[in-house]
């Protein structure tokens, strides 16, 4: 690319042109006054050539032509250097008027990032900032160092009306007048000088002007003098179309014309005589002295021997003492003319020669230690060497040394290095080397604040222009331009910078440096009485969660006071402050649906739907949809519209948050409502409707007036630091028609309005043939239709308990009512824990409790409870029950605490309506209650074989309280059924010496339980007569007054049948005939009753279910006979007849085999002839065993009926024999007993173990087609021990 045609080539082809300085007369100034011009302003339009097409030679003898070119005029008085605390005002002014005049734009929405990128990458910065670089490099023009800024001609004007215009002529060049670099020596005074004679056309005719310039010819020479006629246009003023002086001056009122009196021949004139003086006299003149120059810094300079000279002329000048310019270089002095031809040279776009001079007198310069002089020389090196596009090295290298080293010389060089930055700047974005501009305009800062804002505006672009752009560094970068824009009392640049940076912080996390530029934009905004838009952006920095308290105090109370300053009510739609959690939001509303608390509401649907679907009709249509049963009085547009009932409120529970640390104030929060009279209005929703929402909203203001069609309900609360409340609002339809909730609207501390329209995507509805309907658009589910009022059911059940202990039993009562006048009628309920609560008998309601638990003596235990009630389905009221006007209805309900932990229990009652013309038929009354309970006592029990007798066990029974401060009496043990009793073997005295379990005690004790089963054996021929059965036990002390509980009562049976459904799952399905079920009555003591409990418990039942009492199968065997006995062994052998009785506890046909086996004397020790395994479920020894010959027994957790591998150290005792039948062979039917002969021969006194048998039993198949396929169909079961002892008779 053409460097003339970059930026820095534009800028350098402006600023680096020939001056010429103006001498004007008054009166020359006065004729150009009448066009609103001065003289120079008139001139300077007509400076700029862009096709002047000029011949140029310079030291080479091969010529080129200028195409464009440019003068700088100045009048005399400003050729000098500018005053900086002038510019420096000048400067401010200039930025000052830039943000005037974007003052506009401010009210508009941010620039989003990719406009602003699009912007840079265009070229269309901020146009004031290139306009503001531009008068900041003109604060160092006119330095006595550079020759550029000298003026290269003069152009003396004097008018046709001056007195003596010849002596005019040589007055106006006089020494006292010209400027300083003409006096004090820095330029030659020997200039051009062009003569103009300005005739004003008004003033009279031309004739004596043309006399004067005659005259003036004649002394100044012919070819320096020229004349110039204006205002010819003196009868009517002349509109220009396209004013050539209206883009440079900037100080011209709106109403103004320039150049009125100059017509299109005036015009013409200015333009002819600004190009000749250019191409006739400027330039020439210029290249004329470029040549002298040159012979004499060829003769002086060039050359080897005159840089040897140089050189040693100059020798020891390194030692001098540093100066800023170095010694006075006057404008004879050969470095002067040097810098003189290579600015000559420069302006005339000889690059080359330009670059060559400088070259030779910077070693000059650097030797004599004038380093500013030599600075200024390195930077036009860098400028030469990038307008004739050479080396970017060398020409990157020159611009940093220059800038280096004016930065060295301090205050006197900062000046200069800004302008040498700048160039620099221009020429590293030339070549698109924006990251490395960026660090440049830092370095031009300087200790001004106002001129570093700007600077870092202009880094701020080039890290957005750079490839890629650096967007953090962007944003950063223009927050600290904009924090220095703050602090100049430039808010409006201050506001521009930061509402540019916004987009860059969009979307991302990073919170801070987000509030920190909304804060201050809407301070800055309402410092300028912008206060709406002040709001806004202060509306972004509420919801503060992550910043200290002092700062959210800050933010907030600024933001009110801002509010407050508006003096009116802001209503904003998502309002930050609070939040609101809009996943948390959920609709509660009662069609067919009724609930009887809110912990009902908020129980999921797919539960109450298994609950009641054994209630609700059975139509095909009902699982779709419940209004489609009365499809015929409904249309089809509504069947699947939400609908509520008129007079029964829709509530909406929303969950509200403060994101911050200090406490806010809300009130007046509300639901936003419409309610339509027609049904003809409930569409699916439009997208109008939704976007229409703000301008219609409507709202019952007035909860009092009967005329609303509907009221709302109003919520005022104090929300703290980080608190999270969740708040129910709801409306009540009054009238039918159509209700839709559009949204939530509240009040922030008193002054401004928030408000949430519950707006969500729109989803079809796709209704395919044969499939079901598709899933309704959640923006339907705040749209109702609203039905005429109907029948409703309040209930209850009191007292429930909301704490209590496992295992108590309560008397309840559910109290039905219905406050219309229409009655409810077909009543159904189904409980989900009928483990927990049970539903009682119309006669329960009277009863008194717990003495209607009692056993009467009178009552035999046979008389059990209907078992009717047992039932796991829906229970129907009685025919004929129905619920109507202010009398309640009540029924008794049965509670007990099955298992300790944290409960909900769910009852739905169904009711239809007595009115048959509502569009809702049936409707269902959802109840749910919560309750704990704790742990109370844990009872287990272990159950073994008696040893001495068939059908008799021997139980463990162990009780553990596992509370922590209560005490428990421990009143009665049942066993459930007729076939089982149950005996203490010790008194209760003994068990409980204390008549209480206390808090963590731990007590067993020991019960016979004998199977009372009626036993059919080989000699029974007729039936056995039933005997009483002791199935209660009380365990307190012999004479209490405390009563037996009666296990064959309603609720206790009740509750035991579940207890047995719920603990079979747990259990090994042996059969009913092998298991036992217990139930334990305690009570707590009421001294040591915890307080907490507002009724505590009078009864507690414990249920055990299933206990096996089948341990090897389920045949039960018994040895019988002595277990000590005389014998005389000298006469002859003993035979010992024993009996072996066995029983058949299976209902199915058993063949028994028994093998009995010998033992034989090995080593001195008795040692079985076989061993065999034991097919018992365990493989480890558990159950009743006789350790020693002595009356003591063991209880173990479970039973088993051998020990294999045992030995007795008996090395006299001679062996014996089985002298019976080595293997017996039975067949026993079901539930029935028989006996088998035994009989062994002793040899020799001693103790003897007549275990050594085997059991061996088979199930016939062909009865065990009813039996649980789990049950072992055969086993084999090694002898229990039975010791001997037989002695020596006397």
């Amino acid at each position: 690319m053409d460097p003339a045609k970059t930026p820095l080539g534009q800028m350098l082809l402006d600023e680096i042109t020939p001056v010429v300085m103006v001498l004007s007369t008054p009166l020359v100034e006065e004729a150009c006054f009448k066009n609103g011009f001065s003289f120079l302003q008139m001139l300077t339009p007509f400076c700029s050539f862009h096709n002047i097409d000029v011949p140029v030679r310079t030291a080479s003898d091969q010529p080129y032509r200028l195409q464009k070119f440019k003068l700088r005029l100045f009048y005399a008085s400003d050729v000098r250097k500018p005053d900086l605390e002038v510019a420096k005002e000048h400067l401010k002014q200039v930025i000052t008027e830039a943000g005037e005049k974007e003052l506009s734009e401010l009210s508009l929405d941010a620039p989003e990032i990719s406009h602003v990128l699009e912007s840079s990458e265009s070229g269309n910065t901020p146009s004031w900032l290139q306009f503001f670089n531009k008068e900041l490099i003109r604060v160092v023009s006119f330095s006595d160092h550079e020759a550029f800024d000298h003026p290269v001609a003069c152009l003396l004007a004097v008018s046709s009306k001056d007195e003596q215009p010849i002596n005019r002529f040589v007055d106006l060049f006089n020494t006292n007048k010209l400027p300083s670099l003409l006096n004090d020596g820095v330029m030659d005074p020997k200039i051009l000088k062009h003569y103009l004679l300005v005739h004003d056309n008004q003033d009279g005719p031309v004739d004596r002007a043309t006399k004067i310039l005659a005259e003036m010819r004649g002394t100044f020479g012919t070819s320096d003098c020229a004349l110039l006629c204006m205002n010819s246009s003196s009868d009517s003023p002349v509109k220009h179309e396209d004013n050539p002086w209206a883009s440079y001056n900037s100080n011209v009122s709106p109403g103004q014309d320039l150049g009125c009196f100059l017509n299109i021949d005036d015009v013409n004139e200015i333009k002819d005589l600004m190009q000749d003086l250019s191409s006739k006299h400027i330039i020439p003149s210029m290249e004329q002295k470029i040549r002298v120059l040159n012979q004499q810094v060829s003769a002086t300079r060039k050359g080897f021997r005159n840089q040897i000279k140089n050189l040693w002329w100059r020798k020891g000048k390194e030692d001098g003492v540093d100066s800023i310019n170095g010694p006075m270089y006057t404008f004879s002095s050969t470095e002067s003319q040097i810098r003189v031809l290579g600015d000559y040279a420069f302006m005339l776009r000889d690059y080359e020669l330009a670059l060559s001079n400088y070259r030779l007198i910077s070693t000059d310069y650097k030797l004599d230690k004038a380093w500013k002089r030599y600075a200024a020389v390195q930077e036009m090196m860098g400028l030469a060497y990038f307008m004739s596009d050479q080396s970017r090295k060398e020409a990157e290298y020159c611009m940093e040394n220059a800038f280096n080293t004016y930065l060295k010389l301090g205050s006197s060089g900062q000046q200069n290095a800004t302008r040498c930055g700048l160039w620099w700047v221009e020429m590293l974005k030339t070549r698109d080397q924006y990251k490395e501009a960026a660090p440049v305009y830092f370095r031009i800062c300087g200790e001004d604040i106002l001129h570093s804002a700007v600077m870092l505006e202009q880094a701020s672009y080039c890290y957005l222009m750079s490839k890629p752009s650096m967007l953090r560094k962007f944003g950063f970068h223009l927050v600290l331009s904009g924090d220095r824009y703050n602090k100049c009392d430039q808010v409006k640049h201050a506001i521009r910078t930061y509402r540019s940076v916004l987009s860059v912080f969009k979307g991302t996390t990073w919170s801070y440096i987000k509030d920190h530029v909304h804060f201050h934009i809407g301070q800055w905004y309402a410092s300028l009485g912008m206060c709406d838009v002040a709001v806004k952006h202060m509306l972004e920095i509420l919801a503060c969660g992550h910043q200290s308290k002092k700062t959210q105090e800050l933010f907030l109370g600024d933001f009110l006071q801002i509010v407050q300053k508006t003096g009116r009510t802001f209503e904003v739609s998502k309002l930050q402050l609070p939040v609101i959690n809009i996943s948390s939001l959920k609709v509660i509303f009662e069609d067919h649906r009724t609930f009887g608390s809110l912990s009902a509401a908020n129980t999921k649907e797919g539960l109450w739907h298994s609950l009641e679907e054994e209630m609700l009709p059975s139509f095909s249509a009902a699982k779709t949809n419940w209004l489609e049963l009365q499809s015929k009085l409904i249309s089809k547009n509504y069947r699947d519209s939400n609908v509520c009932v008129e007079g029964e409120a829709v509530k909406v529970n929303i969950e509200f948050s403060n994101p911050l640390q200090i406490s806010i104030p809300v009130s007046g929060v509300t639901l936003i409502c419409k309610h339509s009279p027609s049904t003809s209005e409930v569409t699916s929703g439009t997208k109008n409707d939704i976007d229409g929402k703000c301008e219609e909203l409507t709202t019952s203001r007035d909860l009092s007036s009967d005329n609303s069609s509907f009221l709302v309900s109003e919520v005022d609360f104090l929300l703290g630091g980080g608190e999270t409340t969740m708040v129910q609002l709801s409306v009540t339809p009054r009238d039918e028609g159509t209700l839709e909730i559009l949204g939530v609207r509240w009040k922030l501390s008193g002054t401004i309005v928030g408000f949430h329209n519950f707006e969500f995507s729109h989803v079809k509805k796709n209704t395919a043939k044969g499939r079901r309907k598709g899933k309704r658009s959640p923006n339907e589910n705040f749209k109702f239709l609203v039905t005429k009022s109907i029948p409703k059911l309040q209930g209850s059940i009191h007292p429930f308990p909301e704490k209590t202990y496992a295992g108590d039993l309560r008397h309840l009562v559910l109290e039905l009512r219905n406050s219309s006048e229409i009655p409810v009628k077909n009543l159904k309920m189904k409980i989900s824990h009928p483990r927990f609560l049970n539903i009682g008998s119309p006669e329960n309601i009277k009863s008194e409790f717990p003495s209607c638990l009692m056993k009467i003596d009178s009552v035999p235990s046979g008389a059990n409870a209907n078992p009717s009630n047992m039932s796991d389905t829906v229970f129907l009221f009685p025919e004929g029950t129905s619920v109507q006007g202010v009398t309640p209805f009540s029924w008794p309900l049965w509670f007990r605490a099955a298992v300790p932990g944290d409960i909900s229990l769910y009852i739905s009652i169904y009711y239809e309506m007595g009115d048959i013309s509502s569009v809702i038929r049936y409707r269902t009354l959802r109840l749910q209650y919560n309750l704990q309970v704790l742990p109370s006592l844990d009872v287990s029990f272990q159950i073994s074989p008696s040893p001495l007798r068939l059908r008799e066990f021997l139980v463990r029974m162990d009780v553990v309280n596992k509370t922590a401060s209560e005490s428990f009496q421990v009143n009665q043990l049942s066993s459930i059924g007729s076939d089982w009793e149950i005996s203490l073997l010790q008194p209760p005295e003994t068990i409980f010496p204390s008549l209480s379990l206390m808090a963590g005690q731990a007590i067993s004790c020991f019960l016979t339980l004998k199977n009372c089963r009626r036993i059919l054996t080989f000699e029974d021929t007729g039936s056995s007569i039933s005997m009483p059965i002791r199935s209660d036990i009380k365990l307190v002390p012999q004479g209490s007054e405390d009563p037996v509980y009666n296990m064959s009562s309603e609720p206790l049976v009740n509750f035991h049948h579940y207890e047995r459904q719920q603990q079979e799952f747990s259990h090994e399905p042996l059969g009913d005939l092998n298991t036992v079920d217990f139930v334990l009555i305690s009570r707590p003591l009421q001294s040591d009753t915890n307080a907490s409990f507002s009724d505590p418990p009078h009864v507690m039942s414990h249920h055990a279910c299933h206990c096996s009492t089948a341990s090897t199968g389920p045949i039960s065997w018994l040895v019988d006979g002595p277990r000590t006995l005389h014998h005389d062994f000298s006469a002859s052998f003993c035979e010992i007849n024993l009996k072996m009785h066995l029983y058949n506890s299976s209902g199915a046909t058993a063949f028994v085999r028994i093998n009995t086996l010998d033992y034989t004397v090995t080593g001195g020790q008795l040692n079985p002839l076989s061993v065999v395994q034991s097919v018992t479920p365990s493989d480890n020894q558990a159950g009743w065993h006789d350790i020693t010959p002595v009356n003591e027994v063991k209880v173990t957790s479970n039973v088993t009926g051998s020990q294999p591998g045992k030995s007795l150290s008996l090395g006299s005792v001679s062996p014996y024999i089985w002298s019976g039948s080595s293997s017996t062979n039975v067949h026993l039917e079901p539930m029935s007993s028989a006996q088998i002969p035994l009989q062994i021969c002793v040899f020799s006194p001693g103790i003897y173990d007549l275990s050594n048998y085997v059991l061996h039993w088979n199930l016939l198949p062909e009865d065990r087609g009813g039996q649980d396929e789990t049950r072992q169909p055969s086993g084999k079961c090694l002898g229990y021990t039975y010791y001997l002892t037989v002695l020596q008779s006397t």
